[in-house]
């Protein structure tokens, strides 16, 4: 099996550091590169396509968000996780608008850094519970399309939807497969679908979409 590939982008020297010497030493993980700020960071992320990108936010020339932006245009399969200095970090939810899979306290700990890498790079999301509720609180308050709604619901299969709902209440594939009676490569299985149908790159933006139409 391939191992997953990391990417560092941050403009402490020390916190690349840090985060290389736990990653590097992790079976199944491998550095790519490091850069010290946003632009590098996009310019390496479309060299090396990487699995996943650990993305500071203040950072010089480009900001993390406007470098999380064009890698998820130019490099859809990376998923980017955002470091940030506070939970609540304005900058962390800008982040998750532009298209991150997550985001993580750059004081955790080295499990907590290798356990988010590794559920990122599986497509899943890396968000608190309070976090998570906090930010659905600001979607729900912006302007949906009911029209489109209605069209991309419309593309799911019963069962789909069924997941969808699932997947909103944050429950895991385990969960899922628990509550519907499937196995877990069948909820796997439609879990990709839903997001492919729904156009979203992993679970927190479907909960997002969900929470927006009323189905969380």
């Amino acid at each position: 099996m391939d191992a997953t590939t990391v990417l560092l982008v941050d403009d402490q020297a020390l916190v690349r550091e840090g985060m290389a010497m736990v990653l590097g030493q992790e079976p199944g993980l491998r550095i790519v590169g490091e850069a010290d700020d946003g632009r590098a960071g996009v310019q390496l992320a479309r060299l090396h396509r990487p699995d996943v990108v650990l993305m500071d936010v203040r950072m010089p020339v480009l900001d993390g968000i406007g470098a999380t932006r064009e890698i998820v245009t130019h490099c859809p399969q990376t998923r980017v996780l955002i470091l940030t200095t506070f939970d609540l970090d304005e900058y962390a939810f800008d982040g998750l608008r532009a298209g991150a899979s997550g985001f993580l306290l750059k004081d955790a700990s080295s499990a907590e850094l290798v356990r988010a890498v590794r559920t990122v790079a599986a497509g899943e999301a890396v968000v608190s519970p309070r976090i998570t509720r906090t930010l659905l609180d600001r979607y729900r308050q912006a302007p949906v399309n009911p029209p489109e709604s209605v069209r991309l619901l419309e593309e799911l299969t019963a069962r789909e939807r069924e997941v969808l709902v699932a997947i909103a209440r944050g429950l895991s594939n385990a969960e899922i497969a628990a509550e519907l009676f499937l196995s877990e490569s069948t909820v796997k299985t439609h879990v990709g679908r839903v997001l492919a149908k729904l156009q979203a790159r992993d679970r927190i933006h479907v909960v997002i979409w969900a929470h927006r139409h009323g189905l969380g």
